[in-house]
């Protein structure tokens, strides 16, 4: 009888964590790999609700299907942002007087970088846009963070990027 809330809480973890990534694969526009993820994911969905259909009164049997959905969500999201699939787009607004130095280090980690001028609280400020992989997302936050510390910075998922600079990973 243990097996079974097991088998079921084990179904529950996969499913849910295939759909997490079927999602994130739909979103970067992967519909192919997407689907054949779907097509796993409904088969275990159905066997693990069917076990705990044969029995619908055993508290056991929904404790189990409920934490390993639970479960199932974290590793998912776990699973993800070790993946860092895809690209995302910051926008950077330095201060003043490091903004200069954060562009020139950016551009020596070879970052593409676009500058355009926008207009604040205070007047002109310095508007730094960069795409990339999000597997360098670690790095690029690391240099904005040692030369411009006090930056306003926006970090937007971006299903595609083409053209200019081919953003690349960046190592250490």
């Amino acid at each position: 009888m243990f097996l079974e809330y097991i088998l079921i809480f084990a179904a529950r973890v996969c499913d849910v964590s295939l759909s997490t990534l079927r999602m994130i694969m739909v979103v970067r526009g992967k519909k192919y790999p997407a689907a054949a993820i779907g097509m796993v994911e409904a088969t275990i969905y159905i066997a693990a609700l069917g076990r705990v259909m044969t029995n619908i009164n055993d508290p056991w049997k929904m404790l189990a299907y409920g934490l390993g959905f639970a479960t199932g969500t974290l590793l998912g999201s776990t699973i993800e942002e070790r993946l860092a699939m895809g690209y995302v787009s910051l926008e950077v607004i330095p201060p003043e007087e490091t903004a200069e130095e954060l562009l020139k280090a950016l551009r020596t980690a070879g970052y593409g970088v676009t500058v355009l001028t926008g207009y604040g609280l205070k007047g002109e400020k310095m508007v730094l846009m960069i795409s990339t992989d999000r597997k360098s997302l670690p790095r690029l936050t690391e240099i904005i963070e040692e030369f411009a510390p006090d930056s306003f910075v926006t970090i937007l998922e971006t299903r595609a990027v083409r053209g200019g600079v081919t953003p690349y990973r960046h190592t250490k």
